[in-house]
């Protein structure tokens, strides 16, 4: 915790510099393989789903895995922030991401016996480890760097969630090839044991407030910490506009495979291809606002991603809406050669990093704010009105998607970018011109 911290560096220095540094190496690399877990498990499901169990209500399904994941931060993230704050948060995330090795254990015997009810429990156990781990992670952040750091420091938490993404994902699509999971369990059970051991190498924080004894009324605790939040009218706009870029981007991940399935017949190649754009394309966007910043809390490009989002939402949409619902499959090269597939590729690509140019300045701003014996708590109350929109947003949809309603997903794509135009003028109107 002696170390040299980098402040006045220039923003490619400084990044480099923390990458080096073993104050932020253990929770750089925890939060990377428990990243790639998380999406191995959802993705591993996305694909038995799509393509080893012919389920035919593959677009609602898939959307109830991403619900599935995120409903436990709902009740959860509150009871994390309590204990976060009143424990050290190197040692509970330690307990945290031991728990996560059994977890993986029953994701494994979901995927050796083929069973969606047991890679449902696992990912529901995989949400509930997220939900406290979340104000740990975002809680410490700003111990073990200086506040010249802290964007940076985020840009690269998560770049390296999201190039875990990539690799869960691809992990995960693998998965549903057909091909004997015996391999598959292994890397499993290897990356969870990975996780644990990078946990030890998180520096000790103390505790942030001694005397809080967290209330294990989850509903109670939950409230409280909205309360909390609420009572800021800064820390409000901020939050629900950092929630808002969640729901967005969940929504957006679950209605995605399913227009590159129907609408261009890609396979798992493709399906693999497509969501590493995605993770590839928030690395992107968050190593820039840390860039652009330069050590800076920096919320003026904030508006401007979310017109970025409106607008490869609403062309993903335009793009796809009138393509006929595929006949055969097609792969890689042939997705990549046509207009139709490029232009899906662009939208995605420049959704994500828009997205990632969005989120981080915001939530640094939040991190930076926050009292310190009470930022765990703040970020779990953040993380709860981030679930509360995501859940909302993706139940919103699944029954948009059900054959009684009937929406389809090109529509509903575009729509989701509508809106974001008017996120757009709610973030400059509310939480940027307020730090000015």
């Amino acid at each position: 915790m002696n170390e040299d911290r980098p402040a006045s560096l220039p923003p490619f220095a400084m990044l480099a510099s923390l990458l080096r540094a073993r104050r932020f190496a253990g929770l750089f690399w925890c939060q990377f393989f428990s990243a790639f877990n998380d999406n191995f498990v959802r993705n591993m499901l996305a694909m038995l789903i799509l393509f080893r169990l012919g389920e035919t209500e593959a677009g609602p399904l898939i959307t109830l895995a991403v619900g599935t994941f995120m409903a436990p931060s709902l009740f959860l993230s509150g009871l994390g922030g309590e204990m976060a704050d009143a424990r050290d948060k190197a040692w509970l995330a330690r307990r945290l991401k031991f728990a996560e090795i059994l977890v993986q254990a029953v994701a494994a015997l979901g995927l050796a016996l083929a069973s969606l009810p047991l890679l449902y429990t696992a990912l529901f156990g995989l949400g509930v480890i997220s939900a406290l781990f979340g104000p740990v992670k975002y809680g410490i952040l700003p111990d073990l760097l200086a506040k010249e750091e802290l964007l940076a420091g985020n840009a690269l938490v998560e770049a390296a969630t999201f190039i875990a993404i990539f690799l869960g994902l691809i992990a995960g699509g693998l998965s549903g090839t057909g091909r004997t999971p015996g391999g598959t369990i292994l890397q499993l059970m290897a990356i969870a044991i990975a996780c644990f051991a990078a946990s030890l190498f998180i520096p000790p924080a103390g505790r942030a407030a001694p005397g809080l004894r967290a209330n294990y009324n989850v509903f109670a605790s939950t409230f409280a910490l909205l309360r909390e939040v609420a009572h800021d009218p800064t820390l409000w706009t901020r939050s629900v506009a950092v929630s808002w870029f969640w729901m967005s981007g969940a929504v957006a991940l679950s209605l995605v495979p399913v227009v590159v399935r129907n609408k261009t017949g890609g396979g798992i190649e493709v399906e693999t291809a497509v969501s590493a754009l995605f993770a590839l394309g928030i690395g992107t966007g968050s190593l820039a606002a840390a860039v652009v910043a330069r050590g800076r809390i920096y919320l003026k490009p904030v508006p401007f991603a979310a017109l970025g989002m409106a607008a490869f939402l609403i062309d993903l949409g335009a793009a796809t809406f009138f393509l006929p619902v595929a006949t055969a499959d097609v792969g890689l090269a042939e997705f990549f050669s046509s207009v139709a597939g490029l232009r899906i590729a662009c939208d995605v690509a420049g959704l994500a990093c828009a997205g990632g140019l969005f989120v981080v300045p915001l939530f640094t701003a939040i991190q930076a704010d926050a009292p310190k014996d009470r930022r765990a708590r703040i970020v779990g109350g953040v993380n709860t009105l981030n679930s509360a929109f995501i859940v909302f947003g993706v139940l919103a949809t699944a029954m948009l998607q059900s054959r009684t309603i009937g929406v389809t997903e090109p529509a509903l794509l575009a729509a989701l970018g509508v809106l974001n135009l008017g996120a757009a003028f709610y973030v400059w109107k509310s939480a940027v011109q307020s730090a000015a």
